[in-house]
């Protein structure tokens, strides 16, 4: 008889050579269970994903109550939508007042997708800005804001696009009158999460006021309560012109969306009524996990006790092999000597019944970045599981 794991490999797509083939059969807060009963332990969250946990019971709720009233009944935007419109008011209630409009998605990548044709039509200019050592998503546009090591092996990619250095504010005069957006991540997530120096967002919105170009915040992982701000421009005081949201934003079901003011937006309906369209965008049952995952976030204090966790993390985590500590809350990257030690780890870790990663573009790092709701009695336990693979390397 053929294996799941077998049949997974002969007939799901692979994003990878070496597919981690573990079979999760059920997940709950910050563990996952395999059929046989195995746990493990998710300290990176799905990739920032299930923040508020696997499976939390407010969610499921809110999606089992919007399924027994309607899923998908149209293109996106042609209805009105109680969840779509519901999780609008509370999220622009939370938000500059420049930034009073959403546009759903599916994902990520989609959420960056409209924010370059937006920009584009806004400014009428084609060029963008973005940064090496960030990644955007997988579509032709988004790959091609992305490290070339993502978008080499594509030909048919945007052209005008330049790539600076992060920090680097002797590079921040390539941002012209030609420039359509400059699209940054306030924090660089597969960068091996790199704060940006004093003042270099303020620079970056300076530049973009003096040549009219658009400030786009890219806060797919760093959104709804990881670095312990519902997002982490709110960290350093510098609003956008646009910001992209996915990844925690549905509480675990596929949604994503881009937010900027009514102004820019109305550019995707003039002259093209179907600028920006998709069929799933906001679909009901998403935009109501989403609402649900935003209340927790506002009404119970969830995010009050981020940087606190954050903190003990790294407190405890005392180690020869750990060079050096990065992050925000509980968005956390561990320097160890070289790649082959990270990998060493993370593999031991996983036999251990822990998950973790290392980054795109920073190998000697790995990620912590569990559920927001893990206890500070798993924390230690996480901790000490750490420092005993550590000895071992």
């Amino acid at each position: 008889m053929i294996s799941r794991r077998q049949l997974f490999l002969q007939h799901v797509g692979q994003t990878s050579s070496k597919p981690l083939k573990i079979e999760i059969e059920k997940a709950r807060g910050i563990y996952m269970y395999t059929p046989e009963g195995e746990r493990y332990v998710d300290m990176i969250s799905g990739f920032s994903v299930s923040n508020l946990g696997h499976s939390n019971p407010k969610i499921i709720e809110a999606i089992q109550h919007q399924i027994e009233k309607h899923m998908h009944l149209t293109v996106y935007g042609a209805y009105v939508q109680a969840p779509q419109v519901q999780f609008a008011k509370l999220l622009i209630s939370q938000l500059p007042e420049n930034l009073s409009v959403i546009h759903y998605g599916n994902s990520g990548t989609e959420a960056i997708e409209g924010a370059l044709k937006v920009s584009h039509r806004f400014t009428n200019r084609t060029e963008v800005v973005a940064f090496k050592n960030a990644y955007h998503g997988s579509t032709l546009g988004a790959l091609s804001i992305c490290e070339e090591t993502f978008s080499a092996p594509y030909n048919a990619l945007l052209s005008n696009v330049k790539h600076l250095n992060f920090n680097c504010f002797d590079d921040i005069w390539q941002i012209t009158e030609k420039t359509s957006c400059v699209v940054v991540e306030p924090i660089q997530a597969e960068g091996g999460i790199i704060p940006p120096k004093e003042g270099y967002l303020q620079a970056l919105r300076n530049r973009c006021n003096e040549t009219g170009t658009l400030l786009v915040f890219d806060e797919i992982q760093t959104g709804f309560g990881r670095t312990g701000k519902l997002f982490a421009f709110q960290r350093f005081g510098v609003v956008p012109d646009i910001f992209t949201i996915s990844k925690a934003m549905g509480g675990g079901m596929p949604i994503g969306a881009f937010v900027s003011s009514p102004q820019i937006m109305k550019t995707l309906i003039e002259n093209n009524t179907y600028g920006h369209i998709t069929t799933f965008g906001g679909h009901p049952v998403s935009a109501a996990a989403a609402l649900a995952s935003l209340k927790i976030l506002l009404d119970e204090g969830v995010l009050n006790s981020v940087d606190e966790k954050g903190q003990l993390f790294i407190d405890t985590l005392q180690h020869t092999e750990i060079k050096s500590i990065r992050g925000f809350g509980l968005f956390l990257s561990i320097e160890l000597e070289n790649k082959n030690k990270v990998s060493l780890f993370i593999e031991r870790m996983r036999k251990n019944g822990y998950i973790f990663d290392n980054f795109l573009f920073e190998t000697c790092f790995f990620r912590i970045a569990p559920p927001l709701t893990i206890t500070k009695d798993e924390i230690k336990e996480t901790c000490i599981a750490i420092k005993k693979i550590l000895d071992t390397l």
